[in-house]
């Protein structure tokens, strides 16, 4: 089949990659323009340009999907199916009926479950024993469309976002192709989703990722891994925003009252609502990240003194 991949992040290049090394033909790519970057903020193209452009493949890059000059172009194009991995922009109807065999989107989740922008770090916030991918054919609704094929990978203990994003990125590139394939040789029809076990994934925002250290050990543990390594997990200290890298958990260390911080030698302990965990990495305003015991060195925290204060 000939090809239009939609998608814009890195976790989107493997599958863009698998369909380049398939039988099928990219013949265009859809991502969202050029965005500032790195300290300079200089406008990058993002993951997914960088690499159609690398195999020659034509690149569209509306600011709109309903843009007449891009629709005008997609239509000349004339794909036969529009795989799609995390684009970021809704597509109006006008699109979704272009190609013949529609759009299929890549999405992280077993749906319905978790249906949305941030399938992932809703699945580790939760404390999903199981999750994986699927292909669905896009509709007009929120990631409602009847399901192509679905793989799955355990959520392991320590896994944060990124760990189980970036295999499921792989597994999800291999399923995406396997779909095409079925889409165009007709083995595959598409299965509504159940009605039933619906959940929303929406953005996870800056606020969300404040650790509230009056909730239990194990809900800290979950939204420091969810967060990782976006928008990044949070408190504060003397009022000023602290980063926090995935934390170890300590059962039955329960003396410290919530947020408060206890420095021994080689150690940073912070209570929670049932019992304390322990710090790895921490990054202050404006600083690298660097390991707790040396941020402890340096802002030497008082006895009894507390993260979040306003909590």
């Amino acid at each position: 089949m000939r090809l239009v991949f939609a998608g814009t992040p890195e976790v989107a290049v493997p599958a863009l990659e698998a369909l380049i090394a398939s039988r099928h033909e990219v013949v265009g790519v859809v991502t969202r323009p050029d965005a500032p970057a790195g300290r300079g903020r200089k406008l990058r193209p993002s993951p997914v340009a960088e690499c159609a452009l690398d195999a020659g493949i034509e690149v569209l890059r509306p600011a709109k999907p309903r843009e007449p000059e891009f629709l005008a172009r997609l239509t000349e194009i004339a794909p036969d199916c529009c795989p799609v991995v995390a684009y970021g922009a809704l597509l109006p109807k006008v699109a979704l009926d272009i190609p013949a065999r529609g759009w299929v989107n890549l999405h992280f989740s077993l749906l319905p479950a978790w249906r949305g922008a941030a399938p992932v770090q809703h699945a580790v916030m939760a404390g999903d024993d199981v999750t994986g991918a699927c292909t669905f054919l896009i509709e007009e609704g929120l990631d409602s469309g009847p399901v192509y094929g679905c793989v799955t990978d355990d959520v392991r203990p320590g896994d944060t976002s990124g760990d189980l994003l970036e295999r499921l990125s792989r597994s999800g590139a291999r399923l995406l192709a396997a779909t095409m394939d079925g889409i165009e040789d007709g083995s595959l029809i598409a299965v509504p989703q159940a009605p039933d076990g619906v959940s929303l994934a929406p953005k996870i925002t800056v606020g969300d990722a404040e650790v509230v250290w009056t909730t239990p050990a194990m809900r800290v543990d979950r939204v420091v891994r969810g967060c990782t390594p976006a928008p990044g997990a949070w408190t504060t200290f003397r009022g000023e925003r602290v980063k926090l890298a995935p934390v170890r958990l300590r059962a039955g260390d329960n003396e410290l009252a919530p947020g408060e911080i206890a420095v021994e030698r080689k150690v940073v302990r912070v209570g929670t609502g049932s019992h304390a965990v322990e710090l790895t990495d921490v990054q202050p305003q404006g600083k690298r990240m660097m390991a707790a015991v040396d941020w402890a060195r340096g802002v030497r925290p008082e006895p009894g003194e507390h993260f979040g204060g306003d909590q």
